[in-house]
């Protein structure tokens, strides 16, 4: 299986481990889950912190999702195509969003809240995948998105707890991560866009 972190692919066999890195410090995959093993320890143990976070004004309140109920072709277009506006918006503000920290970040992301159209984006592209155009290709970008979605919002919420772990690094560098994530998440969209002809 192949797991991939910000600028990192890292293939995974058995008894072997390839890593190519052109632009930061290799490192494992034991240890950058340990680091977040040990931020989740310290966040289990403390009440989330509050973040002010800055919103698009024209961004209406995302309408929240029913269990087990369909949202039908044509809102789950209509929920992408914001969603991946929403997306775009997070990295073109990145600089200014990020100082309110992790939660904000997180907003954005659709994992924090209901405010952003990213909310509840797995069930949008999952939603679409008989509209793709090559379904098999879809399925590989969806994949790919929702495991860079994963590690954006794993890194944005241990950007809260780093500084009063035992985990190396910074906030800083943690949302940095975030944001390198958050660029392939908006690739893969981009992708998926032209499978939906969208």
């Amino acid at each position: 299986s192949t797991v991939r972190q910000s600028h990192v692919k890292i293939t995974l066999n058995m008894n072997d481990e390839k890593y190519q890195d052109s632009e930061v410090q290799q490192s494992s995959r034991r240890f950058f889950f340990s680091q977040v093993a040990t931020i989740g320890a310290f966040a289990l143990a403390q009440p989330p912190a509050a973040y002010a976070t800055m919103m698009r004004s024209d961004t209406e309140e995302a309408n929240v999702f029913k269990a087990g109920e369909a949202i039908g072709v044509t809102e789950a277009k209509k929920r992408f195509v914001l969603a991946r506006k929403d997306l775009q918006y997070l990295l073109d503000n990145y600089d200014e969003i990020s100082k309110g920290g992790g939660d904000a970040v997180r907003r954005y992301l659709g994992t924090v809240g209901v405010t952003s159209y990213m909310y509840g984006i797995g069930k949008v592209l999952k939603e679409l995948r008989e509209e793709a155009e090559d379904l098999v290709e879809y399925t590989e970008q969806m994949n790919e998105f929702n495991a860079y979605l994963n590690q954006a919002e794993t890194s944005a919420y241990s950007s809260l707890f780093v500084e009063h772990s035992s985990a190396k690094g910074t906030p800083e560098s943690f949302l940095a991560t975030s944001r390198g994530d958050a660029k392939m998440m908006l690739k893969y969209m981009d992708e998926m866009a032209t499978q939906l002809q969208l």
